[in-house]
């Protein structure tokens, strides 16, 4: 799995000492190194659905804003559906990773596939976010 445009720092210790090497994701090789890197892809895809995740809030309150009392419920609507996914997504993925249940790789499979969930979800949101304009 290539992990392009990713490069972190991984502290290993040695004799008690961390020693710091710089891996660059595109050329991920070991399974430490791969589930590192799915473990910042993750992360990213993370901050851009909270960020999705706020503009699609805000509008959902500006519809709700334009409704009777009786009508309103966008924002409502979103924050439960919302939870409801990353319920569906955290399992989902814990479900993938039974294919390597206890081994090393299992966190590969279910990073891999939260990182993966959640870079689709954010694209939803953000085409949630730009309603009606496109």
């Amino acid at each position: 799995m290539r992990m392009s445009g990713w490069v972190l720092v991984l502290g290993a210790g040695l004799a008690g000492a961390a020693q710091a090497q710089t891996l660059d994701c595109s050329n991920a090789m070991t399974q430490r190194e791969i589930n590192a890197c799915l473990g910042r892809a993750f992360e990213a895809a993370d901050a851009d659905l909270n960020a999705a995740y706020g503009q699609a809030r805000d509008q959902m309150r500006q519809i709700d804003s334009g409704l009777s009392p009786d009508q309103q419920g966008a924002e409502l609507a979103l924050r439960d559906g919302q939870r409801a996914w990353i319920s569906f997504r955290d399992n989902a993925c814990a479900a993938e990773g039974f294919q390597m249940r206890g081994g090393s790789g299992e966190p590969m499979l279910v990073l891999g596939c939260k990182a993966r969930l959640t870079q689709v979800r954010a694209q939803d949101l953000w085409t949630l976010a730009a309603g009606m304009e496109g």
